[in-house]
């Protein structure tokens, strides 16, 4: 019984580790109009194309530049992919649309400012706030190319594909035998040899092969000079007049970059993002949102996992993984708090402090100062151990507030558990 329990509690811990190490690796995600000019800046070939935000921008996109244009490619902005199988809640079917110029505007209309839902989104969905206005090209085929890091060869690893414009996961499945994959020595750099291994995995057929090999050394360039992490054209496609073409962007970049790529890191569009996250984000907070009703408010990683899985060992679900940290003030306590009662499906709140270099005074003043700028609505677990925890009861207790006091993290987490339902 003890042994299918502690299995249990392993178990679950190693999925919260897992989940928390993969949402915790910020890696800034820009929008595709963002990475083809990116990529143009880097002589990249890219669709002629201008992002348009209002009917008047949609105007001037087409007197300036669409003039001669008989058709307009015309792409919903949001960081998620499946934008062409995603559906609106207005209704319309499709993020992606090819239309005639004088269609252009009445198109982009339906779609700004609107809710695009993709197998990627939740259904929550995203907010449309820019469309890509393209230019149509006359594609004779569509190959898959990326560029991101490898584990195992510890640096670049450039996948490429002669079939592309689809799910990569499904081609993989399919056809794995047309996948190739070139590691790139990151002291050497690409060399010739590395970038025609690439081009002869595309297969090309009418673009000149010495004109791909230049193409992929040069995006191999905007990878390592850009500090990316994912750099992925779905298609890269051919054209009719043989010139090979980035018709998709996809570019990630290495957050701990942010301070040598500042033109860069101003494209973060945060509408885009958990409004949650980027409030904790401001406020030095590391904080994810779950789906459960018990808020967590912990510091250090290891025990806000912890915490995690002892309330789920007692029934009880977790709304969040936050960790304020080892060195947090009490300001940042109180915007703690204010992430955790904005969620409407917090139902308990669980703080579990275990007091080293935080100070358990520290954060019951801070609890206190929350209370009285937020209105607690929730039942407030707190456990608190370690420095000062002595000083940190006594200001809890003179505060007036109805708290819920715990033992330790088993107690803690039966209580917040059990409050749910009172």
């Amino acid at each position: 019984m003890v042994r299918g329990s502690v299995g249990k509690l392993v178990s679950r811990s190693l999925s919260l580790a897992s989940r928390w190490q993969q949402q915790q690796l910020r890696r800034l995600n820009i929008h595709e109009y963002q990475g083809a000019e990116l990529m143009s800046k880097h002589g990249i070939n890219v669709p002629r194309g201008v992002a348009v935000g209002s009917a008047e921008e949609v105007k001037k996109a087409i007197k300036d530049v669409f003039y001669s244009e008989k058709e307009v490619v015309v792409k919903s902005q949001i960081l998620a992919g499946g934008r062409g199988l995603g559906t609106f809640k207005s209704g319309l079917k499709g993020g992606v649309h090819i239309v005639k110029t004088e269609e252009v505007e009445d198109m982009a209309g339906k779609m700004l400012g609107q809710i695009l839902v993709t197998k990627q989104t939740g259904p929550q969905g995203k907010i449309v706030n820019k469309a890509y206005l393209c230019e149509k090209l006359s594609l004779v085929n569509e190959m898959y190319f990326a560029i991101t890091l490898d584990r195992k060869t510890a640096g670049p690893l450039i996948i490429a594909c002669r079939k592309g414009g689809t799910s990569i996961e499904d081609l993989a499945e399919k056809f794995p035998d047309m996948i190739i994959k070139v590691p790139i020595d990151v002291f050497k750099g690409i060399t010739d040899e590395d970038a025609a291994k690439v081009v002869d995995g595309l297969a090309p057929k009418v673009a000149d092969r010495n004109a791909c090999i230049e193409q992929v050394k040069k995006l191999y360039k905007l990878f390592c000079e850009c500090d990316c992490t994912l750099l992925e054209i779905n298609p890269i496609a051919e054209t009719s007049d043989n010139q090979l073409v980035a018709a998709d962007a996809k570019l990630n970049f290495d957050d701990n970059a942010a301070f040598r790529r500042k033109e860069i890191f101003a494209l973060r569009d945060s509408s885009q993002e958990d409004p949650r996250e980027v409030a904790a984000a401001k406020a030095d907070l590391n904080y994810i949102g779950l789906d459960g009703e018990i808020g967590c408010m912990v510091n250090g990683a290891g025990l806000a996992m912890a915490t995690m899985d002892i309330i789920k060992l007692h029934g009880g679900t977790p709304a969040n993984f936050l960790d304020v940290g080892g060195n947090a003030s009490e300001g940042q306590v109180v915007e703690a708090f204010k992430i955790l009662t904005s969620d409407d499906k917090v139902k308990a709140i669980l703080v579990n402090i275990f007091g080293g270099i935080m100070k358990c005074d520290v954060i019951a003043s801070g609890i206190v100062n929350a209370a009285r700028q937020v209105s607690l609505k929730v039942p407030v677990v707190v456990r608190l151990e370690g420095t000062n925890v002595d000083q940190g009861k006594r200001i809890l207790k003179e505060s007036g507030m109805t708290l819920i006091t715990a033992e330790d993290l088993d107690d803690a987490a039966e209580k917040a558990e059990h409050s749910l339902h009172f």
